[in-house]
């Protein structure tokens, strides 16, 4: 009897007893299995080899980082730029694979999937005007991140705020100024970026001396001394090339302003400016060339 029964409900709903059970097992066997594929793909792509190039997903991309030198620095900005797409990559997939395995798991049980397309397309539409900022920072992060324009480490001048990045988001960037203050920029605000930590960079020497001061011979003794500290060993490193004399930048009603230039390393302009006009001041000094602004004695008066 119970035998009987058993044959009867296994012969009149078989198509639900075994064929749908069945194919909703296969399509998420499928979704796994799809998923799975994909990330393993997007690992290969972002996970450099160990001795060997960078990640594969980065390599026909523009990358600023300087051919030569490439500091151990630089390298973690690559890796955490293909780790960051990576990320995003493996969450796209993961929702189209979940996207399509739920779709076919309803139109398998029978039920009508346009009705759900178009409440989903609705709501989409919704989120997608109430999230406008979201979605432009997003897409703003994604592109900077191809786009290679900063990193971690970079000294940047974001339009209101000005510092060295100290993480990389797609959705915020925060960097840290002079005076210590951390500032979280939205991606989508940031309509331009100065960043002088790419390639390289220029210590640019502005030398004011006074109208009455031998011209050619402050140009001399700058460009000299410049020379000659520029190539001591503590500087020697952060200097590409030799120091370049402009001569005469600017004359002004109380001084001239004599420039040089030289090119080094990125984010070492500032160090190496600082220590070359220390230089010339003390060079000038000894050389009696005069300051733009008097210099005399200050007298205490006593009653």
């Amino acid at each position: 009897m119970f035998d009987q029964l058993a044959f009867d409900l296994t012969a009149n709903h078989s198509e639900w007893l075994i064929n749908r059970p069945i194919e909703i097992g296969v399509y998420v066997a499928l979704a796994v299995a799809f998923r799975f594929v994909g990330h393993r793909a997007i690992d290969r792509l972002t996970t450099p080899r160990a001795g060997g190039p960078g990640a594969a997903l980065l390599r026909p991309l523009r990358a600023h980082a300087p051919t030569r030198g490439r500091s151990v620095l630089q390298n973690q900005r690559r890796a955490q730029r293909a780790n960051t797409i990576g990320s995003v990559l493996k969450s796209a997939v993961s929702f189209i694979v979940l996207v399509w395995c739920v779709l076919a798991i309803l139109a398998t049980v029978g039920l009508d999937v346009r009705p759900f397309l178009a409440s989903a397309g609705i709501i989409g539409l919704a989120i997608g005007f109430g999230a406008q900022n979201l979605v432009r920072d997003f897409l703003s992060g994604i592109f900077m991140l191809l786009e290679d324009q900063y990193g971690v480490g970079d000294v940047v001048d974001l339009g209101e705020a000005t510092g060295t990045i100290e993480s990389v988001g797609l959705r915020v960037t925060t960097l840290r100024d002079v005076s210590g203050t951390l500032w979280y920029c939205r991606n989508g605000e940031i309509v331009r970026v100065g960043n002088m930590s790419q390639g390289h960079a220029v210590a640019v020497l502005d030398l004011p001396i006074a109208r009455t001061a031998d011209v050619d011979h402050a140009c001399e003794v700058a460009n000299r001394v410049v020379v000659e500290r520029a190539g001591a060993d503590d500087l020697a490193q952060d200097v590409l090339e030799p120091p370049e004399l402009w001569g005469v930048q600017a004359v002004r009603p109380d001084a001239v302003d004599i420039r040089l230039t030289v090119k080094v390393k990125p984010g070492r302009q500032w160090a190496v400016q600082r220590e070359l006009q220390r230089a010339v001041l003390d060079a000038y000094t000894k050389e009696d060339i005069s300051a733009p602004y008097p210099t005399g004695r200050s007298y205490t008066y006593e009653n």
